[in-house]
């Protein structure tokens, strides 16, 4: 049995000491394929070489809402590093993780919008899917998409929150929704929205080295744990491991336009 951990973060200090052992366990395990997501332009380089590196990893490259800036100039300085990026390697499969995030900044809700909106721009013209992250952003979120930008190449609702209306607007608009260590905690509400994500859009993640999910909750996370995810979701589904893991694997090589070799 395969899986494909939809986003991850290999390119963070958290892996520093022991990053090469733990990718190469990780294939060993079963978790065939990753992508190592950047969220500014020093971590979506080390992104992109941590992919070169390795046959079985991607990577997304992107400005992070909290890694904007102060201005509409710094955001675009920003995104030009971003768009020089997108033509030095070709495993680059994504522009993200990009979105609005109001948990750690409420003050500059137009700016992320502004950079939110500028990098889907930047992800249709090169043809490439987006990987969306929101908190505490729900309705503007669902605002956004209905009165700015749409992307073209569809995407990813990254770590995605248990709402409804969030999960419909994202389907609406031809994404994929992704599902991480959060839905196996013995206190997550309306878990049973996850029967609303049609087989053909459903995806798995790990977002580590964050949101370990049970039973290795408060640990340092890596995609070893995304099988624990997929168990998650197939007993919710009441389906099997195997038909999950199956499923989500083809979905990730769909959305990211990776070609099986």
């Amino acid at each position: 049995m395969e899986f494909f951990d939809t986003h991850s973060h290999y390119n963070d200090d958290a892996y520093s000491e022991d990053r090469k052992n733990i990718i190469e366990d990780i294939y060993k395990e079963g978790v065939t394929k990753t992508v190592t997501v950047g969220y500014n332009t020093e971590m979506s380089k080390k992104a992109i070489e941590i992919a070169n590196n390795y046959d079985y990893i991607y990577c997304t490259i992107g400005i992070h809402p909290s890694d904007i800036g102060n201005s509409e100039d710094e955001i675009l300085e920003q995104i030009k590093e971003i768009e020089n990026l997108i033509k030095t390697s070709n495993k680059i499969v994504a522009i993200g993780e990009i979105g609005l995030d109001y948990h750690w900044n409420k003050e500059n809700k137009e700016l992320q919008k502004y950079a939110f909106k500028k990098q889907i721009e930047l992800a249709n013209e090169y043809k490439l899917p987006i990987v969306i992250h929101t908190r505490d952003a729900i309705m503007d979120t669902i605002e956004f998409f209905r009165r700015e930008v749409t992307p073209k190449y569809s995407g990813i609702m990254h770590c995605c929150t248990l709402n409804k209306d969030l999960i419909e607007e994202a389907l609406d608009k031809g994404l994929y929704i992704s599902f991480a260590g959060p839905i196996t905690f013995k206190n997550t509400k309306n878990i049973e929205l996850i029967n609303i994500v049609p087989d053909n859009r459903l995806l798995i993640e790990t977002d580590c080295p964050y949101l370990s999910p049970e039973p290795n909750r408060g640990q340092r996370n890596d995609s070893r744990n995304v099988k624990y995810v997929a168990q998650r979701i197939a007993q919710i589904r009441e389906t099997t491991l195997e038909h999950i893991a199956k499923t989500t694997y083809q979905n990730a090589m769909n959305v990211y336009k990776i070609e099986k070799k």
